[in-house]
Parts: C-alpha cells; structure tokens; sequence
C-alpha cells in the first residue's frame, strides 16, 4: 500500500497544480525555437562550438541538460506504492494494454501514412523516414511527470496515477528498446542495438537509479518531511528549465531546416495530434465500458495519451543526432502536447457523469 506520506506526498502535488513552466509550456517552447533558431543564424560559432564536445555520437551538454530533465521525475518514484496496483487491477489493466500492446503501432501508423504517404508530395522520403522514427520514439514512452498535472485537473486518484508512474517506467526498461527496433525496423530505418540499449541505460536507467538511491539517501538522513518540502520543492522547475535549454541547443542546429521547411511542422504535428485523441478514445471508452471509476479512469487515460518527450528527445538526438528530421518530431510533440492535454482534459472533466461513483469498480 501507498505510505501516509507518499499520500500526503501526491496530495501536495495535486494543490499546487499548474506553475507557470507548465501553463505555458507551449509559448516557452515556442520562444526556445525562435531563440535557438536566431543563435543558430546569427551566432553560428555557438552550435559550432557546442558541435564539438561530442562522444560516441552523444552530445555532452545535452546529456547533461537530459540528466536534469529525467532525474526529478526518478527520484519522487515510491517503489512500494506498486504494491497498490493489485487493488485496482483493471484501471493498470487499462493503461498498460494501450500503452504497449496499441499506442506504439498506432503511432506508426498515423506517422507513415501522413509522413510517407499523404505528405509525400510536400517531405522528401528520407527526411520522412527521420520525421517517423522520431513519431516512434514518441509513441513508444507512455507520460511519466505531466500525467500528474493532467490527473490532478481532472481529480483522478494522485495515488492510483504514482502507481502508474512507477509501473511504467520499470516496463520502459525492459520494453522500450525492443518496439522501437522493432518499428524502426518495419519503417526501414536500421539502428544497431547497442545503441538503443545505451540510450535507455544513460536516460533511465542511470536516472532511475540514482533517483532510488537518493531518495533512500535524503530520506535517511534528513528525513521524510524535510525530502517532501524542501528537496522536492525546489526541484521543481528543473526538468522544464532543462528542457527549454535543450531546446535552445537543438534549435541552434535545426535553424536551417525550419527556416527552409516551415511547413514541415505543421505538418508533423498532424499525425501527433490524431494519435493523441485516438488513444484517449481508445483507453477512455473502455474504461467506461468496464465501469472503472472516473478518478482512475482518466489518469488511465491520460498516461497514454501523452508522452514522455523527454526520453523521446534524448533517444533521438542520442540515436540520430541534434540536427536529424527525428529529433525535429519530438520536439514537435512537446509543441503540440500541452494545447491538446488540456482538450483533453476539458473532456474529461465534462464526461464525469458517464463513470460510476468512487465505490464502483476500478
């Protein structure tokens, strides 16, 4: 069972709600484009420099700025409160079924026949290729830290979705590097193995590790209420500041590309929107179909409808680079989420009425 504390511990997170990183995540991303964008053109000797503190293909600084993404999500993980899971088997049911075994192939899906087929005409083939290997990425990383703010505007049980989060990130070590070579394999696109492998070792692995050990670590030695107040707190804003200052980095090289194919976003962001509401569908008429209460239907929901960009973002640049068309996708998708979560979330505040009371099955 979840501890009075990591409940307390949710609890806390759901009353503080949206900051501002968060709520306007969309125009901060925005603003990092355009940022990085003119560096890229006016300073050109930045990206250059940047360029050259590279190994095995993995660009230091922002492995560094990955890092501080990646490990304020590991270290609030409660590895006990998967224990819960049993109690409210159909929800997990859910969420893990679409997150697995339907979201990666339908994100293939809408990716190459909008990207290699429907656009053809206006992407280049091999840049289309990239454009869907980065929808892959994306598709095959369930939401690990926004879920909690989606679920928190919809008031979905914070216990139930820290379960999700927990079970999810153990299946991504498992999981994640074999569907995505397996659908890099299906589009064409060969990657060695050892090279996922790495990927999902350096942006989970590690991070989850030290997240553990850490939080044993702070909890042992300062306490439980010290860890939950201070060292949560104000790691806060510290996966967003680390994204938009990656984004700033990817931009300076992607400048070219954007300025010459503007319309390459909007049309990325076709497919990532359709995914988006189509998994919703898929995990939230069932949850209603089998009468699952709506505080954990919706972070059921949720989970899958949304990405975990920041993995997705670090696999590609890790697997194709700063300046490849994958790294491009993803960071569409962290354009894209945050307008469309909260649709979504509207919805499903609006449909309540359609789930059983708390007392209903879960």
């Amino acid at each position: 069972m979840l501890s009075d504390a990591s409940r307390q511990e949710t609890v806390e997170s759901k009353e503080k709600g949206l900051g501002i990183f968060e709520r306007y995540l969309t125009v901060w991303v925005a603003l990092c484009i355009v940022l990085g964008v003119a560096i890229g053109q006016l300073l050109p000797a930045i990206p250059e420099t940047l360029s050259r503190f590279e190994y095995a293909q993995v660009s230091i600084p922002v492995a560094i700025l990955i890092w501080f993404m990646i490990y304020p999500m590991m270290v609030q993980i409660d590895f006990s409160s998967i224990l819960a899971a049993g109690k409210k088997p159909k929800g997990l049911t859910v969420t893990l079924v679409v997150n697995w075994l339907i979201k990666p192939f339908t994100m293939f899906f809408f990716s190459w026949f909008f990207l290699r087929v429907v656009f053809a005409p206006w992407i280049p083939a091999e840049l289309g290729q990239q454009y869907v290997a980065g929808a892959i990425l994306l598709g095959a990383a369930p939401c690990t830290a926004m879920v909690f703010v989606w679920s928190y505007l919809a008031k979905g049980d914070p216990a139930y979705t820290l379960v999700q989060v927990a079970v999810n990130n153990l299946i991504l070590l498992v999981a994640y590097a074999p569907i995505v070579m397996l659908l890099l394999g299906i589009s064409d696109i060969t990657v060695p193995w050892d090279t996922v492998v790495l990927s999902v070792v350096l942006y989970i692995v590690i991070p989850l590790l030290a997240g553990y050990l850490s939080r044993l670590y702070l909890i042992k030695s300062r306490g439980l209420e010290w860890f939950e107040t201070v060292f949560l707190r104000k790691l806060g804003n510290l996966t967003i500041i680390g994204l938009l200052l990656t984004l700033v980095i990817l931009f300076s090289f992607q400048g070219n590309v954007i300025i010459n194919n503007p319309l390459h976003i909007l049309l990325i962001a076709v497919p990532l929107i359709i995914q988006t509401f189509v998994i919703f569908a898929i995990a939230y008429t069932w949850a209603k179909l089998w009468k699952i209460n709506h505080e954990v239907a919706a972070p059921a929901s949720f989970i899958g409808a949304s990405n975990f960009f920041e993995l997705a973002v670090a696999a590609a640049i890790s697997l194709f680079g700063l300046t490849s068309g994958a790294a491009l996708a993803t960071v569409v998708g962290v354009l894209v989420e945050v307008p469309v979560m909260l649709a979504l979330v509207r919805f499903a505040n609006k449909t309540r009425h359609w789930f059983p009371k708390e007392n209903g099955a879960a």
